[in-house]
This record gives structure tokens, sequence and C-alpha cells, in this order.
């Protein structure tokens, strides 16, 4: 089935189920693997969440899908340049300044902030340099750095698309 046939609602439903199934894997990683998530991990994770709640609402309001499909292309770039940050930060541990060594960021303090709300979901422990978790050769930074730019290009083929 051509893209252009698949219906604007089953494109953002399986963007927010695909979102939120990453965070339920990430989560469960953290917990299995005891892994300590540093405060970029976490808001990756909350830009997942992000664009899983704009993706619903743009199940629940299709009339609006240019809008809804933009807005989360703009958060899928900013978590594409997270990732890719930290995922620099980790391959060059030694240029970087670790989070929490310098005065805080606008990041660190809504990460601060958040965990204080919700320790379970986004409480930040870990240090941004650690590459606590490989799979095939890549850390969970580098593969969100995947993810996100998947997100992009899944925006981009949703935008232009025929209606």
């Amino acid at each position: 089935m051509p893209f252009s046939k698949v219906p604007i609602r089953a494109w953002f439903a399986t963007l927010a189920l695909g979102c939120v199934g990453l965070v339920a894997i990430g989560m469960e990683l953290q917990a299995m693997l005891r892994l300590a998530p540093c405060p970029f991990c976490i808001f990756q994770r909350l830009l997942y969440l992000v664009i899983a709640g704009i993706a619903l609402l743009g199940f629940l309001l299709p009339t609006l899908h240019l809008a809804w499909a933009g807005l989360i292309g703009l958060f899928a770039l900013l978590g594409a340049a997270v990732a890719g940050y930290q995922s620099w930060m980790q391959a060059f541990p030694e240029l970087a300044t670790e989070c929490g060594y310098a005065e805080p960021n606008v990041i660190e303090r809504l990460v601060d902030w958040l965990g204080m709300q919700w320790p379970s979901m986004f409480l930040a422990t870990g240090f941004c340099t650690s590459r606590d978790w490989v799979f095939l050769g890549l850390s969970m930074a580098n593969w969100s750095f995947l993810v996100f730019a998947g997100i992009v290009g899944y925006t981009i083929v949703f935008l232009s698309r025929k209606a």
C-alpha cells in the first residue's frame, strides 16, 4: 500500500505507540540492568513523551495534521541534536564538560525539577559521558540519535505525501 493511502490517524497512532514503547523499554532496561540515566537521557525520554503526546493529538484532531507533524518534526530535531551532543560527549569525554560539574543549563534544571516531581520516571543520577549500555557497538545515546533521525524522516515522508 502506498504511503499516501495510509490513513492520517494511523500515522499518528503508530508514532505515539512507538514513542511510548521506547520509553517503556528504556525504563525496563534501566530497572533490569540498574542503569543510571543522565540529564540528557532523561531529557530525551521527555522528548519521546512530548512527541507521543503531540501524535496523540494528531490522532484525536486529524484536521490539524500539518501543524502536529510540524511540531513533531521540530521536537524530533531537538531530540536528535541532544542525542548527537551526548554521543559526542561519550566519544570524546576528555573534551566534554560533564553534566553536573558546571553551572546547570536549562535542560539540567528542567530535568532536576521533573526528577523531584516524578523520580521513577525523570530522576537523573548518571553521567552524560558514560556508556553503560551498548548494543551492536552503539550506546543508548547513539541509538536515540538514530531513532530521532528516523522520526524526522517519518515526518518528512508524512508531510510530502499527497492528500
